[in-house]
C-alpha cells in the first residue's frame, strides 16, 4: 500500500525511524552507516531507506521542511506503515550563549505560535512534550558514549528564524519563562501527532547558527557534519523496544 507521498510497501519500513530533514542527509546516513540498506520510497525526491545497523533493523526518512511537510510524513509512517517510534535528527538555532556551533540539543517541550494542532486536530494547543521514554533512552545513550547533549526547551517557527523581519518581536511573544534554547521548524508537527496517534517522538538537533554567534555552518556541514548525533541516534535506536 503506497499514499500520494510515499511508494513504499507495507512492511518496508522498521518500527524506529531517523527522521532528518534533508533527504540527501537521508542519503548519507543510509550510505555511511547502514548495513544491507534499499530504497523504498523516492517520491518527490524525499528518500527513504531501511536497512539495519548493528544487526537491527532501522529506516530513515527525510521530512523535508517545515510543520506541513513533516506532518505529512510522520502521519503516514505512524499510520499507515505501523512506525511506532520516530527520532528527528535536524539542525537549529540557539537563543542562548552557551551553545556553539554542532552542540546538541535535545527538545524537552516544544512551543508553536502556530496553527498546526488546531488544523490537525481541532486543539487549540501551542504546548507539546516529547516523549520522555525516547528522552531517557537518548540521554542515558549520550553519557555512556560522552557524547555531550543539553536538553531544553525548544520553539518551533512557521518561518526560517533569520528571515524575520524583527526576531526581537517574536521573541517577546513567546510566553514568560519558557526560555527556548533553540528554534527550529518541524518539532511541534512531528511530536503532536505522535500524541494525536499515540506514538513516540523525539527530537536532537545540532546548532547551526546563533543568535550569538556571527558564524553559520556551510550547507555541507549541515549535510554531513553532524557525525557525533547521528551516532548518538542509531545507538539509542538499539535500545528502543
Amino acid at each position: 500500500m503506497s499514499t500520494p507521498h510515499n511508494n513504499a510497501k507495507l512492511g518496508d519500513f522498521a518500527k524506529t525511524v531517523i527522521m532528518p530533514g534533508d533527504p540527501l542527509r537521508a542519503k548519507y546516513i543510509a550510505e555511511n552507516f547502514l548495513d544491507n540498506y534499499k530504497l523504498v520510497s523516492d517520491v518527490r525526491n524525499i528518500y527513504a531507506y531501511t536497512g539495519t545497523y548493528k544487526g537491527k533493523e532501522i529506516s530513515v526518512m527525510a521530512s523535508g521542511m517545515g510543520m506541513p511537510s513533516m506532518g505529512i510524513y510522520c502521519y503516514e509512517l505512524y499510520k499507515v506503515y505501523g512506525v511506532e517510534n520516530i527520532i528527528r535528527i535536524g539542525s537549529c538555532g540557539s537563543y542562548t550563549p552557551g551553545l556553539n556551533l554542532f552542540d546538541i540539543v535535545l527538545s524537552t517541550t516544544v512551543y508553536t505560535e502556530g496553527n498546526y494542532a488546531l488544523t490537525l486536530n481541532n486543539e487549540g494547543c501551542h504546548f507539546v512534550e516529547a516523549n520522555s521514554e525516547l528522552n531517557d533512552i537518548i540521554l542515558n545513550k549520550s553519557k555512556e558514549l560522552n557524547i555531550d547533549v543539553v536538553a531544553g526547551n525548544t520553539v518551533c517557527t512557521d518561518c526560517f528564524d533569520l528571515y524575520m523581519t524583527d526576531v526581537n518581536k517574536f521573541l517577546e511573544r513567546i510566553p514568560e519563562n519558557f526560555n527556548p534554547l533553540s528554534a527550529e521548524m518541524e518539532a511541534f508537527a512531528l511530536l503532536y501527532t505522535a500524541k494525536v496517534l499515540d506514538k513516540k517522538a523525539a527530537c536532537l538537533m545540532s546548532v547551526v547558527d546563533s543568535k550569538f554567534i556571527d558564524t553559520v555552518a556551510t550547507v555541507e556541514e549541515r549535510q554531513t557534519g553532524l557525525k557525533n548525533m547521528i551516532e548518538l541516534a542509531l545507538e539509542a535506536s538499539l535500545e528502543i523496544e
